[in-house]
């Protein structure tokens, strides 16, 4: 940038980016020119033409490279915006590029500034005005629910305490979904704003970690959480709290779905070249045919677990965009109805890559 900001201070050169490379052109190729005219001018007077076709190659050779070098430098503006640019879409980094300059380069970084801030924006005040007409929605649908349990309370007619009943079970459940939703913004925010760049992670701290956060749910249900893991660490671009966040809530879906007395099993373990994560129970399965549904945001396949926990259908659609967005891959099968499901994410890595035992 340092050779860009100082041609733009020409003034012919200030407003034109190709002007740039066309005066930087014009002077590489006529410093062979040059260098020859004053090796013939105040060389000795026995310059023979060989000496110089010799030196015009050699002055040739280093216009080249020196024309080469200026230019791969003139052409870092272009960089520099494109990598802001990329910065942003895949890890909503920001950056600040320069806005002085007036030519057809500063232009482009100053309407990619431009985008990239107002589009920031956008989705804080997106934000800001979810969550705070998802917080007027609670008081509004608490308000018919407190009422409701007035009218409980007063003892009233059987049919009218039903109606009760039912008002307050409706406004739960907009609860749930608006709970559910601000749950669905704050995940996916945090998801874009996590850095997909290698990193190593330990294994084995993460098994704690995972049943500090399901160790409720498992007593609830009397379910066993038994693991298996073969792997000390590895190199993965997903970060250790995301991961844990996926286990988390792949066991929780299956204590959901799992008979009281059961068991659950964690595999953590090398196959291929690849590192893979398993979570299986025996619970009530599903069908083949309802895979892809079991991925989808709020999924019509939510049902109630086998001691009536409710599901929210946004459990699964989460692991799986965090999982995609680090370069894994996570998938489901089971045998069929009360035949258990499995849940599989598996990372691949090059050698460069290779996991430490």
């Amino acid at each position: 940038m340092k050779l860009y900001h100082i041609l733009s201070k020409i003034s012919f050169l200030k407003k034109s980016y190709a002007f740039k490379f066309l005066f930087v052109a014009f002077i590489g190729i006529h410093i062979p020119l040059i260098g020859i005219l004053f090796f013939v001018l105040y060389g000795n007077n026995t310059v023979s033409a060989n000496s110089i076709l010799i030196f015009s190659l050699i002055m040739t050779l280093f216009a080249t490279l020196v024309t080469l070098v200026v230019i791969s430098q003139l052409i870092k503006p272009i960089v520099v915006a494109s990598k802001a640019l990329d910065n942003y879409r895949t890890a909503r980094k920001l950056s600040v590029l320069p806005s002085q300059y007036e030519d057809e380069a500063g232009l482009l970084m100053r309407n990619i500034q431009e985008s990239i801030d107002e589009a920031e924006s956008f989705i804080n005040e997106k934000q800001d005005l979810i969550y705070m007409i998802s917080h007027d929605l609670r008081n509004f649908a608490g308000n018919p629910q407190g009422l409701a349990r007035l009218i409980i309370e007063e003892n009233p007619s059987e049919s009218v305490k039903n109606m009760a009943e039912l008002i307050c079970e409706s406004t739960d459940l907009q609860f749930r979904y608006i709970e559910n939703f601000i749950k669905l913004l704050k995940q996916q925010d945090e998801i874009a704003k996590s850095s997909s760049v290698l990193k190593t992670i330990q294994i084995a701290p993460i098994l704690p970690a995972v049943k500090e956060q399901v160790s409720q749910l498992l007593a609830q249900k009397n379910i066993k959480l038994v693991s298996d893991i073969t792997v000390d660490e590895a190199v993965l671009k997903i970060d250790e709290g995301l991961l844990i966040q996926v286990l988390v809530n792949l066991i929780s879906n299956a204590i959901k779905f799992s008979y009281s007395g059961s068991e659950i099993l964690l595999r953590i373990f090398e196959d291929n070249e690849k590192l893979v994560f398993t979570v299986s129970d025996n619970g009530t399965g599903f069908d083949q045919s309802q895979i892809e549904e079991l991925f989808k945001k709020f999924t019509k396949m939510s049902k109630l677990g086998t001691a009536n926990e409710t599901s929210t259908g946004i459990g699964l659609y989460l692991c799986k965009k965090i999982i995609d967005k680090n370069g894994g891959k996570l998938s489901a099968m089971s045998l069929g109805r009360n035949k258990g499901a499995t849940f599989t994410i598996v990372f691949p890595y090059n050698n460069s890559e290779k996991l430490i035992f």
